[in-house]
């Protein structure tokens, strides 16, 4: 039984879904994210949902950054273990 199905989904909501980011220097994800969790410390590299990249230097292990991002490049992210939230 899912009590909240019939209510509408907005930013603020919980993650609903989540894949693996395999960081790429030319694709896009699958799907904006609504969140990025960060398994290992690191640099992220990436291209936000408004089309501008942003670096988030020193994410931190276990921790969730509320950013809607398109892209996660190889070149320039050292985090690893990322996982998109959406």
């Amino acid at each position: 039984m899912d009590r909240f199905s019939d209510h509408s989904i907005a930013l603020d909501s919980p993650a609903s879904d989540g894949f693996a980011i395999v960081p790429n220097d030319s694709v896009d994800l699958p799907e904006v994210t609504r969140a990025v969790y960060v398994g290992v410390s690191g640099s992220i590299r990436t291209v936000t949902a408004g089309g501008g990249e942003l670096v988030l230097d020193g994410a931190v292990a276990g921790t969730l950054i509320p950013v809607r991002v398109k892209r996660v490049y190889a070149t320039g992210t050292t985090a690893a273990g990322l996982v998109a939230l959406v």
